[in-house]
This record gives structure tokens, sequence and C-alpha cells, in this order.
């Protein structure tokens, strides 16, 4: 898509598929890698595109990921899962409730299915993103 400008400017992802394949090569190994292991994680979440990312909901916004051109980022979507867990997220980048990291070093599968698992619980118990945790 080319804006009034003339310059060439990326359409928005309609799904997970279009989003990955504007990213570059070593991104989308990456992120392939980050959405088959939430999608273990939580094989009945519905993937969808929120705020012009991949997200996944279940019970409400569950996780998410995004790609800049710094770094890739995990969305927990949760302050209160980023804070039980800060031990283990030594060493990353973190927002409130995101975890940035960079193409060439993915996150473990191992943390990623722990974060997922937890934010399946508290969406369970009903605190999903949005609510005040």
């Amino acid at each position: 898509m080319i804006n009034a400008k003339g310059k060439t400017k990326s359409v928005p992802a309609r799904n997970v598929d279009e989003y990955l394949a504007q990213t570059p090569d070593d991104v989308r190994a990456s992120l392939e890698k980050l959405r088959k292991t939430i999608k273990a994680a939580a094989p009945k979440a519905d993937e969808v595109i929120s705020y012009q990312i991949p997200a996944y909901k279940h019970r409400g916004l569950l996780v998410g990921f995004a790609a800049s051109k710094a770094h890739c980022t995990f969305h927990i979507m949760s302050v209160a899962v980023t804070r039980a867990h800060a031990d283990e997220l030594k060493g990353y980048k973190l927002g409130k409730a995101s975890i940035q990291f960079e193409a060439g070093k993915p996150l473990p599968a191992a943390l990623v299915k722990k974060l997922v698992k937890a934010r399946l619980t508290e969406n369970e118990a009903g605190r999903t993103y949005g609510k005040r945790q």
C-alpha cells in the first residue's frame, strides 16, 4: 500500500499469518516458535489480531506478541504474572506486562508455557487483561 506521500506502508494484518509474512525471516522464525509454544500451552485459545498484533483469547485476552525494528516482544498482559515470575525473568528487558527479546535469542519454551498457563489460570478465575490487578 502506498500512502499519500508516495511511501510504501504495510497493510494492517487481518490474521497472524499475514502479520508474520510482513516480518524479516529471522524475526518470523523466532515468532513462529513463540506462536507454536503458545498454541501448545493454550490449545483452546483463539488466535486473533488485537491492537494490530497477534494475540490469543481465552475468557479475555491471554497473551500476544509483536515485532519491531529493534526487538520482539512477548506480551504477558498481566502485571501480576510478570511480578510473580520476576526471578525467572531476570536478564530480560521487561515492561509492566511484557518481555522484550532479540529475534536470534527466542524465549525458552518452558518459560513461555509457564507464563501462558499462569495467564490461563488468571482468566479462568475472572482476572483478565484490562481489569485492575
